[in-house]
């Protein structure tokens, strides 16, 4: 990450590189006559760039306005490729700049994509839940998981998490793919007795304001009670929020009341947060987002 809001002194301004292009976010109406000079910026700070790519939240004029997406367009240089080609801890990641989330791909997550290559070692059964293009999936099937089940309800990020997987060597048909709703798959998958020995569940924000902050601790205990009844005994719960306005302390008690209710015993194997490249401002403190468990369920 090249540029990362408040905690760069820029706030509502993202900026991130893959390979020799990078893609820049703003999130806010005030920010677009700033447009040119933080372009400008990122030429003369970012060594080697091709293009810059714009990719904002907040629509422009000429923007579709029945589909309400924001456009991507080109600010300087080259339009980037359908695909770009990034090395991450040894792993390719086939990533989409244009169409993709965010700026294409969870930069936040690359370390605890690390953490779980070593931790699928010798585990039979991964699945990993809000996919997404597969990164923690790919991440694990390298790690030694035999057969990884990846589930998200976007069509074009599971046919880019089959690519992911054959840029890696690895052959997507040892593997699944479901274009599903993770509630109604786990619901299915208890439902047959199935069990899984690593199960990763990185979801979307669930409170995006102030006000949202209960019902989405309310979501997490939900989601985390569902994906602890497809946890085999002994296996390992790698779990996330990316909600900016929960604590670490609210995340982590909704997951000790999804167990309680599920009857499940956890142990805290590890605690994890975001990477170097995305700072933490002391006087912002909500840029602290990203919160991540590994958890073992015990019995």
């Amino acid at each position: 990450r090249l540029v990362h809001g408040e905690s760069d002194g820029l706030p509502g301004v993202v900026a991130d590189r893959y390979d020799r292009f990078a893609v820049l976010k703003l999130y806010s109406a005030g920010l677009t006559p700033h447009r040119a000079d933080v372009v400008e910026a990122l030429r003369a700070e970012a060594e080697g760039l091709a293009g810059i790519y714009g990719r904002d939240e907040i629509p422009r004029d000429d923007d579709d306005e029945e589909g309400g997406a924001p456009a991507g367009r080109v600010l300087w240089g080259a339009e980037p490729p359908e695909r770009i080609a990034i090395g991450e801890h040894g792993m390719t990641v086939l990533v989409d700049v244009r169409r993709g989330q965010k700026t294409g791909h969870f930069l936040d997550q690359r370390e605890n994509r690390r953490m779980v290559r070593g931790l699928a070692a010798g585990r039979p059964e991964a699945l990993n839940l809000f996919s997404y293009t597969g990164g923690f999936s790919v991440a694990a099937a390298l790690g030694g998981a035999r057969h990884v089940v990846s589930v998200d309800v976007d069509a074009d990020a599971i046919a880019l998490a089959r690519e992911n997987f054959r840029a890696n060597g690895l052959d997507a048909a040892d593997h699944a793919f479901a274009v599903e709703d993770v509630f109604e798959i786990l619901a299915r998958y208890k439902r047959e007795g199935r069990r899984f020995d690593l199960v990763v569940c990185d979801p979307p924000a669930f409170a995006k304001s102030q006000k949202a902050v209960d019902a989405a601790i309310a979501g997490y205990a939900s989601l985390n009670r569902a994906a602890l009844a497809v946890v085999a005994p002994g296996g390992l719960l790698v779990t996330a929020s990316c909600s900016a306005r929960g604590s670490v302390e609210q995340f982590t008690d909704a997951v000790k009341e999804a167990a309680f209710k599920a009857r499940v015993d956890l142990q805290l194997v590890a605690e994890t947060r975001q990477p170097p490249d995305h700072p933490v401002a002391l006087q912002f403190r909500e840029g602290r987002y990203l919160k991540c468990l590994v958890l073992r369920r015990v019995s």
